[in-house]
């Protein structure tokens, strides 16, 4: 009994250990040269369209992709990628099964550094935080793209609220607000910021927002972000 049970254990551990991967999955190089791409999926299928192989690697590891440092094709070549997985999956791991897969079909080796570069700190604005704690929870953020852009924040923490910003910006934002806790609020700017000035029913820009909604300023100023390093990658992955 004692023997089945040390066997049953190490088969436990050896199943935590192993990667988690998709059951199933199509990469196919999309050379259609559209701007538009897209992540759609349902409950265990997830379908990557026109995706370069650069946004890929960031969703993989979470981090926005000017915090992926490899080979200048890795923005240019596009792929379509159709997976299956176990419907009941957590997030976790599907953000794991698209790691090997990166892995197992384009031979993808990273290791992550530290760096500074040009970025914002994002601090209390001098009138100070305009919002007060919602309830813990589990957070429910949704971000809508556009010529105007809209977040809808649920129990949000500004560190959160941080990372967001910086895939917006493009560039390292860190929270240096000192501000506690999770909030509900809503945003929405413009991406032109000289459209938002000529125009008077046209949403102000981020920096704007941020202020008058919230009471946060961002500062420019080199910050510290997590890069992903691209050790190794073949250009184009192994047969389906």
């Amino acid at each position: 009994m004692r023997l089945l049970l040390l066997t049953v254990f190490a088969v436990s551990l050896a199943a935590q250990d192993a990667h988690p991967a998709y059951e199933a999955a199509s990469i196919k190089l999309n050379n259609s040269g559209e701007g538009h791409t897209g992540t759609d999926g349902w409950r265990g299928r997830i379908v990557f369209t026109n995706m370069p192989l650069q946004r890929l690697i960031a969703q993989a590891y979470r981090v926005s992709p000017f915090q992926v440092s490899g080979p200048d094709w890795l923005a240019s070549e596009h792929f379509d990628i159709v997976a299956t997985y176990p419907p009941d999956a957590p997030n976790a791991a599907r953000q794991q099964m698209l790691r090997t897969l990166l892995e197992e079909r384009f031979k993808l080796a990273v290791h992550r550094e530290s760096k500074e570069m040009p970025g914002y700190a994002m601090v209390t604005a001098k009138g100070g935080f305009k919002l007060t704690p919602s309830e813990p929870g589990d957070d429910d953020t949704q971000h809508s793209a556009g010529a105007v852009e809209s977040l809808a924040a649920g129990k949000t923490s500004m560190a959160s609220l941080a990372a967001l910003l910086s895939r917006y910006m493009g560039q390292p934002v860190v929270d240096r607000s000192g501000i506690e806790g999770v909030y509900d609020f809503e945003l929405r700017w413009s991406r032109d910021d000289q459209s938002a000035e000529r125009a008077n029913d046209a949403p102000p820009s981020i920096f704007t927002e941020l202020q008058e909604k919230l009471g946060l300023r961002l500062q420019a100023q080199k910050v510290p972000a997590e890069i992903v390093v691209v050790d190794s990658v073949e250009r184009m992955p192994t047969e389906n």
